[in-house]
């Protein structure tokens, strides 16, 4: 058993003078005092990767950084999932007593860091080397293509896709740290500038500054605690060219095995937080964990049932797509903002009941995914 006994988030978006440690600092401040610790509290670390500070030991660096000494310590990297891939470990090593308190963080200055082009080389080294990278695709490109095929299968549409870069963005209006807050309505989406057919940009989430942290304790540390109930990983693949054309997903491998270990099923969520880099990433997401049925996920958007006041309240903070993308932080806000619902200090952005969560990460082109069933703890 653990809890998640705090978290921190920064604003995202363009940061000027930040880097990747002052980023993953000011989080992990906010997470260790919202914990109700001090840093001597903290026994054990696990950061992600950077690419604007690409160290080989990130996880030590930190660590001296913070001025924390812990027993336990180092990075991962598994793409858009290293921040639950991360908790998830938390997780399983509180419960194997290798640890009493972990510090779980992720930031990077991604948007001033780098440049537009050398953040795009960056991320696009996700292809194979031979067979993908040479040929001059973008992460973009891969989720093109991905979207095409499932749009076919399933008779999805481009205007199917912009409902849920509209619902993000009426999410995020209200979100003080929010890159994008201005709304958008379906017409702007498919408006918008092409990027990779059929992703138009506003169907791609932004690249932004940013940091998140949480941390992971062996015993409840104040009162607005949140039980870790059970989580899974599944890896098909690494490169598009390899994804499976049969059998299922690694959404449905790590739904159901999260399931299992948790003893939750998908009828008693009651917030959904879910990956989404692209707009096609959520939709299919939603479907292949159960939340929507196959091809109904954009008439669920449409009809409300993934808004704050709907059954099931989805990415209240503006998700990827409009609270931003910092890399490793940037699905981590998704787990700060969960915990913020379930304890029931979301502010202006509370919904009626976030008992139960399901929480799924992506990384890759679909290739590593991470699910996690939480419960409130009164």
């Amino acid at each position: 058993m653990s809890y998640i006994s705090g978290t921190g988030l920064t604003p995202f978006g363009k940061i000027e003078g930040s880097t990747t440690l002052s980023l993953m600092r000011e989080a992990a401040e906010l997470a260790v005092a919202d914990a109700g610790l001090a840093r001597n509290d903290i026994d054990g670390l696990l950061c992600g990767y950077s690419t604007t500070m690409p160290h080989i030991m990130l996880a030590t660096v930190f660590a001296e950084h913070f001025g924390i000494q812990p027993s336990y310590c180092h990075a991962i990297q598994v793409g858009g999932a290293t921040g639950m891939a991360m908790t998830m470990l938390a997780h399983q090593l509180v419960e194997s007593g290798a640890a009493k308190n972990i510090l779980v963080v992720g930031g990077e200055n991604r948007l001033t860091g780098q440049s537009r082009d050398a953040s795009v080389q960056a991320l696009a080294q996700v292809g194979h080397p031979t067979y993908e990278v040479p040929l001059g695709p973008t992460i973009p490109a891969y989720y093109g293509l991905v979207a095409s095929r499932y749009m076919h299968d399933h008779g999805v549409t481009e205007e199917d896709l912009a409902e849920f870069a509209v619902l993000m963005r009426t999410h995020a209006a209200t979100h003080p740290g929010a890159q994008f807050r201005d709304p958008i309505s379906v017409a702007e989406v498919m408006a918008s500038k092409p990027i990779a057919s059929p992703l138009k940009l506003l169907d791609c989430c932004p690249v932004s500054d940013g940091g998140a942290a949480l941390v992971i304790s062996a015993e409840p540390t104040t009162a607005h605690r949140v039980k870790v109930r059970g989580c899974a990983q599944a890896h098909t693949h690494q490169h598009v060219t390899a994804m499976p054309a049969a059998g299922p997903s690694g959404a449905e491998l790590a739904v159901e095995r999260a399931k299992a270990a948790s003893g939750v099923a998908i009828g008693d969520v009651r917030y959904a937080a879910v990956y989404d880099s692209f707009t096609i990433t959520l939709l299919m997401l939603l479907e292949d964990l159960g939340l929507a049925k196959r091809g109904e996920a954009a008439a669920q958007a449409r009809s409300g049932n993934f808004s704050r006041a709907g059954v099931m309240p989805l990415n209240t903070h503006g998700g990827l797509l409009s609270y931003g993308h910092c890399g490793v932080g940037g699905a981590m806000a998704h787990l700060v903002e969960t915990h913020l619902q379930m304890t029931g200090r979301a502010g202006d952005r509370q919904v009626r009941d976030a008992s139960v969560a399901l929480l799924h990460g992506d990384g890759g082109v679909l290739s590593s995914h991470v699910s996690m069933f939480l419960e409130r703890v009164r």
